[in-house]
């Protein structure tokens, strides 16, 4: 039975980017928004889990009338990320450049990058990161990235080559050769990395104070800027009506004192308080549909008598 789901898994995204791409733009966005409803309103894990995480952003005022339109325009949001993915080689470099707009802190990180320094994006599952790439590939600027293991592996392969394509170096978080040296060999030569962080792969992450709870969150962005002397930035990413916006924050600081540990905690925190703003700004479109805080992570540590959030 797994063979045959993953066989349909495989199956459906290599027609999504042999098919969808060649479909009129608004019969695609049509189905994308209907097949968003349709999953918002089953009310299924993913979206349990987003409403537990919304519900931190928008704080414990929120009605649930609130939250559930904020939810329903995640899920819209989210299936505005998939058609874009599928629909990416039909967008073009050429509307990409015209219709992202990107703030001064990432010109001034990307023009470093060209200048041949050193540069770490980290962001959170927000807005379009694909897209994201898309432009800075489209300027010219290669980077490298991770990319988690996805089941099936054809999928995984798939992906792969989709961002290779576009001319991003992928790595691969498990199973190959040592990631983080890697990413570090990079820095030192004057790339680009860009990594997803805001929640914790590796079991190697650290606490964070994130919308006034704990939530573990990567801890390989400000490592490598600590082990590197690269610049480390948080880029929040959204969508407008009509394009896409990516904003960086202005490069955080490798602490004075303290371990090469303790100064990655300090600046992931920072990290932490970066995305929060963004965050806060456009919460639908946040991503997040799996569980970051703590207290969802480990409900042996819920306070007597509290619920579970998303269950």
């Amino acid at each position: 039975m797994s063979r045959v789901k993953d066989l349909l898994a495989g199956t459906g995204y290599w027609l999504g980017w042999k098919v969808i791409c060649r479909l009129p733009e608004s019969w695609v966005r049509r189905g994308f928004a209907a097949v968003s409803e349709i999953a918002w309103r089953r009310q299924g894990h993913g979206v349990q889990v987003l409403e537990g995480n919304l519900l931190r952003v928008l704080g414990p005022g929120v009605t649930g009338q609130e939250l559930r339109a904020t939810s329903r325009a995640g899920m819209r949001s989210y299936g505005r990320y998939w058609m874009e993915v599928f629909r990416l080689p039909a967008i073009g470099t050429e509307r990409i450049l015209r219709d992202m707009r990107i703030n001064e802190d990432a010109e001034q990180a990307l023009t470093s990058v060209s200048n041949g320094h050193g540069v770490v994006f980290a962001l959170p599952h927000m807005g379009n990161w694909e897209v994201a790439g898309a432009f800075v590939t489209g300027r010219g600027l290669n980077f490298t990235t991770v990319a988690e293991r996805l089941k099936p592996e054809s999928v995984f392969d798939m992906f792969v080559a989709f961002r290779e394509g576009l001319g991003m170096e992928v790595l691969p978080l498990t199973g190959g050769s040592n990631v983080f040296g890697t990413l570090a060999q990079r820095l030192r030569t004057g790339h680009l990395v860009c990594l997803l962080c805001d929640r914790d792969l590796t079991e190697s992450g650290v606490e964070v104070d994130f919308f006034g709870e704990r939530a573990r969150m990567a801890a390989g962005p400000a490592a490598l800027a600590v082990q590197t002397g690269a610049a480390l930035h948080a880029v929040t990413l959204w969508f407008t009506d009509d394009g896409w916006v990516a904003s960086a924050s202005p490069a955080i600081p490798v602490p004075a004192e303290g371990s090469r540990k303790e100064k990655a905690a300090a600046m992931t925190q920072q990290l932490a308080a970066s995305f929060e703003k963004g965050i806060a700004g456009r919460p639908q479109d946040w991503h997040m549909m799996q569980r970051v805080f703590i207290r969802d992570l480990d409900p042996a540590r819920l306070p007597p008598g509290a619920p579970e959030a998303g269950g």
